[in-house]
């Protein structure tokens, strides 16, 4: 290239490098990120953080050039809520998507109302009892502990027994008194019966009631609302567990009429 072809191109070099640069600095005022700054401030890696622009669960970044992208800061809240739906809630990227495209804010308030409900269960559940402890004062051989814990119906930790656990036992052992044992074909596997049953009526209660609270309520309100309401809940499913038991002798009855 000659003298003169060298000095015309040299001043469209510089506006063109003028003219990234500009878009940069602009982009910068506007408060935006670059990856490696939106990367620490969401305290997920850039790998994951591109994962999640692939897979369409985060907004087209602004781009100034081939090569070089920005990224609003809002995107940093959508990162930790995703990487927390990811990891503590075990969904896929997939359901994650659907949630945050039919409302973000209700994903929030979702995972914030869950939050709380778990914040109030485990301020409760620090109190711990031993095993020793625990079978003297319900009179419940170890072995029966044992076999209770393998079944998951109880779930102590190194610690003992929690406060629910301790009602179960209760609950065992006053079957146990009124002669529902062993010597008439009742064992801890009984217990199966109403823990899969329970199951599944709680995997459809919580669907229900987070999806009717979440960006209704307050989450504090909403946590408050579901522990009121876990009294009149036990007396509820007794009085409808006898009325059915009481049909359904009823039932045998005529059918063997």
């Amino acid at each position: 290239m000659s003298e003169d072809g060298r000095r015309r191109s040299a001043p469209r070099a510089e506006r063109a490098s003028s003219g990234r640069s500009d878009a940069g600095e602009e982009s910068r005022g506007n408060g935006l990120l670059k990856m490696k700054e939106l990367a620490q401030a969401s305290g997920v890696s850039a790998g994951t953080i591109k994962h999640y622009l692939r897979e369409g669960l985060l907004p087209e970044p602004v781009k100034t050039s081939r090569n070089m992208a920005y990224y609003p800061p809002e995107f940093v809240e959508r990162i930790r809520l995703i990487k927390q739906l990811q990891e503590e809630r075990f969904m896929p990227l997939s359901v994650i998507k659907s949630m945050l495209d039919d409302d973000p804010e209700r994903a929030r308030a979702l995972v914030e109302i869950e939050d709380r409900i778990l914040e109030r269960a485990l301020a409760g559940d620090q109190a711990r009892v031993s095993a020793a402890e625990l079978g003297n004062r319900y009179d419940i051989p170890q072995e029966v502990l044992d076999r209770l814990a393998e079944l998951e119906v109880l779930t102590p930790n190194t610690r003992g027994y929690g406060p629910r656990d301790v009602e179960i036992v209760e609950a065992i052992s006053r079957f146990r008194a009124g002669g529902y044992d062993e010597r008439i074909g009742f064992t801890v596997y009984d217990t199966l019966r109403y823990k899969h049953a329970l199951e599944e009526l709680v995997k459809e209660e919580v669907e229900v009631l987070l999806g009717r609270m979440a960006g209704e309520l307050d989450p504090d309100r909403a946590a408050e609302l579901i522990a009121a309401g876990a009294e009149p809940l036990k007396d509820l499913i007794a009085a409808l567990h006898q009325k059915l038991l009481i049909a359904e002798l009823r039932r045998q009855r005529e059918a063997s009429a």
